[in-house]
């Protein structure tokens, strides 16, 4: 399979956390149909390519390079920008249903590393995404 486009490497991500607890919940699904409608990172991205892109995702991971040779494709096809981008949408998926599992946290922490995140960037990624998605209370 070739290499993915840097729209497609963020798709790969954001299909990665959403389907690592093995559960790909409808505010996640929506969270990244929202994320593709709207960014400017999506901006010449067709909508229709949403799901060949996962489908592409889930084949690469079931090939014998696995998640380790997804996540070495996705970092060659992402500026060291679009990967502070990469880890905010992963974030933003992982965090859609107002709970985040043990094995997102644990993609999360794969992705830090694999996509060389500074501590700085994940600590205001992380806070941003706490207070974006946080329950209204009265």
């Amino acid at each position: 399979m070739a290499q993915p486009t840097a729209q497609e490497a963020l798709v790969y991500i954001m299909v990665i956390v959403s389907a690592s607890d093995r559960n790909m919940r409808d505010e996640e699904l929506a969270r990244i149909g929202a994320i593709i409608r709207t960014l400017p990172a999506f901006a010449d991205f067709p909508q229709s390519r949403t799901l060949e892109a996962a489908q592409d995702c889930q084949k690469l991971l079931h090939e014998e390079a696995g998640l380790e040779g997804v996540l070495a494709m996705i970092s060659n096809a992402l500026s060291p920008e679009m990967r502070e981008t990469a880890y905010a949408l992963a974030v933003d998926v992982a965090s859609a249903d107002h709970s985040v599992a043990l094995e997102e946290l644990r993609i999360l922490d794969i992705l830090r590393s694999k996509l060389a995140i500074d501590d700085a960037a994940v600590g205001a990624i992380d806070r941003a995404a706490s207070i974006r998605h946080r329950a209204f209370t009265q």
